[in-house]
């Protein structure tokens, strides 16, 4: 499903970014809305702007972390990435070891001409959403 951007400061960084890429994000973002949408505990989405990167939080209720998604131009790589101090990317890579490499405890990267599992993927995105409902 095709979601209109909430901000046009979002919608400029997308353009900006190499279609290839660009492509994968947009996915990623469609993802983040539909699952959100799935699920009444996650309420809804803000997208903004953080670190001048496209940034998805729960809003009301603030059920989940924030996820933010950025290009690794340089590389034909990008990243999905949650607040370091989470413990979510050891649990994404204790569940999913070889769905993507993984930078830390705060960042999934993923090469854009290999396709991932996007099942996994989305379980993931899941569990971001409703984070701090898990406390």
């Amino acid at each position: 499903m095709q979601h209109q951007f909430q901000s046009v400061a979002v919608e400029a960084i997308y353009q900006g970014i190499p279609e290839n890429i660009r492509e994968c994000l947009l996915l990623v973002r469609t993802s983040i809305f539909d699952i959100a949408a799935a699920n009444a505990m996650i309420g809804t989405i803000e997208e903004t702007l953080k670190w001048g990167e496209p940034s998805y939080l729960t809003h009301k209720p603030k059920s989940g972390t924030t996820i933010r998604l950025a290009p690794k131009i340089d590389t034909d790589s990008w990243g999905m990435f949650v607040h370091c101090q989470t413990s979510l990317i050891n649990q994404f890579r204790d569940l999913y070891p070889d769905l993507c490499s993984y930078e830390g405890t705060r960042g999934m990267i993923f090469k854009c001409e290999n396709s991932c599992d996007q099942e996994a993927l989305a379980h993931c995105i899941g569990l971001a959403l409703t984070y701090k409902l898990k406390k």
